[in-house]
């Protein structure tokens, strides 16, 4: 006798970029008010990061001691941002690292951006930073 397993959707479309895309949308966040951007985007400032010109974005500069550290780092931001399904844009060489964030599905700033960039904070606050 033959048994067939029962089937299911959900593993036939689990690569599907329809079932993806619907499944992000569920996690959509919408763009950052004025007030918003007053009382989660400020405080960020403080920390070193700063608007993008010419775009609605924010950019923060990392130096670590080397290359390992750097990339230790980024690796740190990388599995957390996978998590989050918000991915950062940046750019290494040796021991620095630049990070912009942006919600593109919103063209601009979100809450997802604020969690994150928070998050980067906290985790290159863990490594020794030079300046």
């Amino acid at each position: 006798m033959i048994y067939y397993r029962p089937f299911t959707f959900s593993i036939l479309f689990k690569s599907s970029p329809v079932l993806k895309a619907l499944s992000r949308s569920k996690r959509m966040c919408a763009k950052l008010s004025e007030d918003e951007r007053k009382n989660l985007i400020g405080p960020l400032f403080k920390t070193g990061w700063k608007m993008v010109e010419n775009r609605d974005a924010i950019m923060k500069d990392f130096n670590f001691k080397n290359f390992n550290e750097a990339f230790s780092f980024m690796s740190g931001v990388a599995l957390t941002a996978e998590k989050m399904d918000h991915h950062p844009e940046w750019f290494n060489v040796y021991n620095k690292v630049s990070i912009t964030l942006s919600s593109h599905d919103v063209n601009g700033l979100s809450s997802r951006d604020v969690k994150l960039a928070t998050f980067i904070d906290d985790l290159a606050s863990k490594f020794l930073l030079s300046k």
